[in-house]
C-alpha cells in the first residue's frame, strides 16, 4: 500500500462503529428482498412539528439568513435555550457565555474532547455508552477508564470503585441519565455524588441530557446544572432530534461553564461556521412549543414501551418499564452451555432469520456484551409484527 495513503495512527485506534455496520448489513439484507424492520437506530420515526417546519421555511426565504450565521449562534437561538432551561428546571443560565448551539450533540461531544483532552490524559467513561463518549476521547489521544454498569446497580455509576490513584490521574468524567443505551435513570442523590466526586479529584464533568424529556409515568429527570456548585465543572449536552423529530436538522445546544464552553467555541471557530441561521429560527420554534406537543411524544413512546414489553414477555424475557429514553435494554438468550449469547451473534441471527433489526449491546462498549438495545422507533403495529417473527423462528429468552 501507496505509505501517503495509510490513515493517521488516530483512525486505526478506533474500533469498527457498529451502526456503520449495521448499515451494510441491512443494505445487503434489502437486496436480498427482506423486509426489514429496523429498531437499530435512535432515529425517530415521526415527522418534525409543523410549526417548526413552517418557521424553517420562513426562515430560508429571507435573505438575511442566507450568510454565514455568527460562531456562538444567533442571539435570539442562545436566548431560546436558556428559556428553555429556566422554565424546564429553573437553572439560570447567561445566554452570552453560557450556552453554544452546536451540530448536533454528538458534534459538540466530540469536539469537547479535542478541546480539553490531550494524548495520554486520562478520561473516565461508563460502559456502555453511547459512542461519542469514547470516541471524542480516542480520537483526542486520551485513555479511556471504563467504568462498568451492572444491573445490579440499575446501571448507575459506582463511584466507589474507581481507585482513588486512577481519579487523581483523570481529567474528564462523561456520563449520561437517562441513559443511553441501558434506559437507567438517577436519583438526585447520584447527581449530587458526582459533583462532591468531582471536586474532590478536580474533574470536569460532561452530562448527555439527550433523553430527558421522553420520560413517563410522572418521572422528571434531573438536569446536572440544578446541583449547587455544578456550573463550577461541568457541562450538559442536549439536543433537538428525539423530542421534537430532528435527526436529520443537525441541531443540539450545550450549556454550563463560561470557560469550557468558551473553549469549545475557540475549537469550532476553527472548524465550522455553525448551524444555518433558518435551522436555528426552526430550532428556537421548537423549544417554545407548548408542554402539550411534549406531552403527546411521552404518550407515544410511553404505548410502545408497554406494549413491546408485553409482547417480549410472551417469549419469555421480563423486562422492568422503562422511565425514560425511547429504547428498551435486553439480556441475550443463554446458550447450551448456561452463557449468555454474544451480543453480535445474537443481533445477527435476529437479522438474518426474521429481517428485524436490533442493536448489539458490545456497540457501546465492553459492558455492553450481552444485551441488546431495542428501539422504540416504530409503531406498535409494526413491533408486534417484528415480534410475530421471532415467535415463528422460535427467538425467545431461555
Amino acid at each position: 500500500m501507496n505509505r501517503a495513503l495509510i490513515p493517521a495512527q488516530r483512525l486505526n485506534k478506533l474500533p469498527a462503529y457498529v451502526f456503520a455496520r449495521l448499515d451494510e448489513l441491512k443494505a445487503r439484507a434489502r437486496q436480498q428482498g427482506l423486509d426489514l424492520i429496523d429498531l437499530g437506530m435512535g432515529n425517530p420515526d415521526g415527522p418534525t412539528p409543523q410549526p417548526v417546519v413552517e418557521a424553517a421555511q420562513a426562515a430560508i426565504a429571507d435573505p438575511a439568513h442566507h450568510g454565514y450565521p455568527p460562531f456562538e449562534g444567533t442571539a435570539s437561538f442562545r436566548q431560546a435555550i436558556t428559556d428553555w432551561y429556566h422554565r424546564r428546571y429553573g437553572v439560570e443560565l447567561d445566554p452570552n457565555g453560557e450556552a453554544l448551539p452546536l451540530l448536533g450533540s454528538k458534534e459538540g461531544l466530540t469536539h469537547l474532547a479535542l478541546a480539553y483532552v490531550d494524548p495520554g490524559d486520562l478520561v473516565l467513561v461508563p460502559s456502555p455508552a453511547y459512542p461519542a463518549h469514547f470516541r471524542g476521547p480516542m480520537i483526542a489521544g486520551g485513555q479511556i477508564y471504563p467504568m462498568i454498569l451492572r444491573a445490579e446497580k440499575n446501571w448507575l455509576i459506582n463511584l466507589e470503585e474507581i481507585p482513588a490513584e486512577v481519579a487523581q490521574k483523570a481529567r474528564v468524567l462523561y456520563f449520561n441519565y437517562p441513559n443511553n443505551p441501558t434506559a437507567a435513570v438517577a436519583p438526585r442523590s447520584f447527581f449530587e455524588a458526582v459533583v462532591e466526586f468531582a471536586r474532590r479529584y478536580d474533574l470536569i464533568l460532561v452530562h448527555d441530557l439527550c433523553y430527558a424529556e421522553l420520560a413517563f409515568d410522572g418521572y422528571q429527570p434531573t438536569s446536572l446544572l440544578q446541583i449547587p456548585g455544578a456550573k463550577d465543572l461541568a457541562v450538559e449536552f442536549h439536543t433537538l432530534s428525539k423530542t421534537y423529530n430532528m435527526a436529520g436538522w443537525r441541531v443540539g445546544f450545550v450549556v454550563g461553564n463560561r470557560q469550557i464552553i468558551q473553549s469549545l467555541r475557540t475549537l469550532k471557530t476553527n472548524l465550522d461556521y455553525g448551524i444555518f441561521a433558518a435551522i436555528q429560527k426552526a430550532a428556537e420554534t421548537a423549544l417554545r412549543l407548548p408542554d402539550s406537543y411534549l406531552h403527546q411524544v411521552q404518550e407515544r413512546y410511553r404505548a410502545r414501551r408497554d406494549y413491546l414489553i408485553g409482547r417480549l414477555a410472551e417469549l419469555g424475557w421480563r423486562i422492568p418499564p422503562t422511565q425514560a429514553t425511547m429504547y428498551l435494554w435486553i439480556p441475550t438468550p443463554r446458550t447450551t452451555s448456561g452463557a449468555a449469547e454474544s451480543s453480535t451473534e445474537f443481533a445477527l441471527r435476529v437479522l438474518e432469520s426474521t429481517g428485524v433489526v436490533v442493536t448489539p449491546g458490545n456497540a457501546f462498549g465492553e459492558g455492553g456484551e450481552g444485551y441488546v438495545r431495542i428501539s422504540l422507533i416504530a409503531d406498535c403495529e409494526r413491533m408486534g409484527q417484528a415480534i410475530d417473527r421471532w415467535l415463528e423462528a422460535g427467538i425467545r429468552y431461555s
